[in-house]
């Protein structure tokens, strides 16, 4: 159980980190939002595992290609679109919102697709992925919560433009992921 905890706190730091950058850009973070983005995350953690384990193992060969591709190339459009809107917009406009539609979707999978991997490694080494798969889709939930909160009262605090920090973040994290892969 402790390596599952382990493993649960590792995959969830691209969405606690993501969720951090979330926050700092919100001028109001309504309980909803939180929820409604730290259950899209929590969700997509348990799914993810489940979805990689019952895969095999030719998806996880072509993942493996391609998974940091698609990591880089979603949160840098996100963060990009970020620091766009936030040099186009006047003090008065909101900022891009994360926590609904299309954008809620796309950095769902981009911070779980990780979380995929794990699950081909579950198959491979005939380890059962339920109740592991639980366990990391509740921890991502939880530091998704955590982030965002934490987040939102970094960014109100303390920087006069967050939107531009937290896409600059959002982008790094997906370079980081990148880089982890092709290093």
């Amino acid at each position: 159980m402790l390596e599952i905890g382990i493993i649960a706190v590792g995959l969830g730091l691209d969405a606690f980190s993501v969720a951090v950058a979330f926050g700092m850009c919100q001028r109001v973070c309504p309980l909803d939002t939180r929820l409604r983005l730290s259950l899209s995350f929590g969700l997509f953690q348990f799914f993810m595992p489940l979805l990689g384990f019952y895969a095999g193992l030719w998806i996880a060969r072509f993942m493996v290609n391609v998974d940091h591709w698609v990591v880089l190339a979603v949160l840098s459009f996100v963060g990009g679109k970020m620091i766009y809107e936030a040099w186009e917009r006047d003090e008065d406009e909101t900022t891009i919102d994360i926590s609904q539609g299309l954008p809620l979707l796309a950095v769902s999978l981009a911070t779980s697709i990780d979380a995929m991997a794990v699950g081909f490694s579950f198959a491979l080494l005939h380890k059962g992925i339920f109740s592991s798969a639980l366990v990391i889709g509740v921890v991502a939930l939880m530091m998704t919560f955590i982030g965002v909160s934490f987040g939102h009262q970094v960014g109100k605090r303390f920087i006069s433009k967050p939107e531009i920090v937290g896409g600059i973040a959002i982008i790094g994290i997906g370079l980081k992921i990148f880089l982890e892969h092709i290093v």
